[in-house]
């Protein structure tokens, strides 16, 4: 996979039907099981929503830019356990998760000063490998809207050791 660019913008900056596409596409709806299909106006309330987070709590979601083209999102959601990081991006990306995590984990404990990072994965994924390289460590079941998700956690020391 060749570099390239990642930048990381605030969600209102990215067209709402580039939005509305990624949040209706069926391999990515497929592991979100509290989701249901998008309309423009549900995509601009869901836009708002995430990035009134900043104001709220100090972070939130980014639109993620890849070589200046959208895509996807990813970033902090407030959870009552803690910050819970999320990626969506549209399959083309997929192969750039890696990259696009390590861009938005860093910026998490450095520039917003985060301690830790839960996520929380639905059971049609497999993450156990992928979020171990990273440091996370398992940290039992969470439920959302009656949906159970496997939590896994991430602390900042340990996030530092596996970049060591």
């Amino acid at each position: 996979m060749t570099d390239v660019r990642i930048d990381l913008v605030r969600l209102p900056e990215v067209p709402l039907d580039a939005v509305v596409a990624l949040l209706n596409e069926p391999r990515n709806t497929r592991h979100m099981p509290l989701s249901n299909p998008f309309t423009p106006e549900t995509a601009c309330e869901w836009v708002q929503a995430k990035d009134a987070q900043w104001d709220e709590h100090g972070y939130g979601p980014w639109a993620v830019l890849v070589d200046g083209d959208f895509a996807g999102w990813g970033g902090f959601q407030r959870e009552p356990n803690g910050a819970d990081f999320a990626l969506v991006l549209f399959p083309q990306h997929w192969g750039r998760g890696a990259a696009i995590t390590r861009e938005v984990l860093e910026r998490g404990f450095t520039e917003l000063g985060l301690t830790d990072v839960l996520i929380a994965l639905p059971h049609t994924r497999s993450p156990d490998r992928a979020v171990a390289r990273l440091g996370f460590q398992p940290d039992g079941e969470v439920d959302y809207g009656g949906v159970g998700f496997r939590q896994y956690r991430l602390t900042r020391a340990a996030w530092a050791a596996a970049r060591a």
